[in-house]
């Protein structure tokens, strides 16, 4: 019996334990969520413009099981040393937040190939510390092909807003 499998006619066929739509819903359950950033790097005046959009489908990371507080992190590194730090507001009880938050930061370009942008998304906690929910990066760094290819296109296309969504991995 398949978790997502279908129900195979006749008497003792495997039994269908969720619908097409709640087997994505449960897959969502067990990822980090996914993050929505654009990137915009102007080469004359050596800026990159970092704007966190929103998040969707993040876990709830809370053992009360309450909708989380979340925010974002920006970590900014040249090679392995962090050179610039920033983050968004807290988003208060919810799993799917709007930012919509511009960050600068003065990248000369021939640093741009050395150049990592780290995104940490935490839920915040008063009583307890702050879980990272969930990591992005994009860059010299970047460990996925959807991150690699997103700086890829920021690099090619210089002054363009450039906006993916990507999923989150563990920290």
């Amino acid at each position: 019996m398949g978790l997502g499998g279908e129900r195979r006619g006749g008497g003792g066929g495997d039994m269908k334990l969720f619908s097409g739509a709640e087997w994505n819903g449960f897959q969502k359950c067990i990822s980090r969520g996914e993050l929505q950033v654009s990137l915009s790097y102007q080469p004359v005046a050596q800026r990159m413009t970092v704007v966190v959009l929103k998040a969707r489908h993040l876990p709830k990371m809370d053992i009360t099981g309450l909708s989380g507080n979340p925010y974002v992190k920006v970590n900014v590194y040249y090679g392995r040393k962090r050179i610039a730090k920033k983050k968004t507001h807290v988003k208060k009880c919810t799993l799917n937040p709007v930012f919509n938050e511009s960050f600068i930061y003065d990248i000369p370009t021939d640093l741009l190939p050395d150049i990592s942008i780290e995104f940490l998304v935490i839920d915040f906690d008063r009583t307890t510390k702050n879980e990272v929910v969930g990591r992005l990066i994009l860059g010299a760094h970047s460990v996925t092909a959807s991150g690699a290819e997103h700086w890829r296109e920021v690099c090619e296309s210089p002054r363009k807003p450039v906006a993916k969504w990507h999923s989150l991995s563990e920290y």
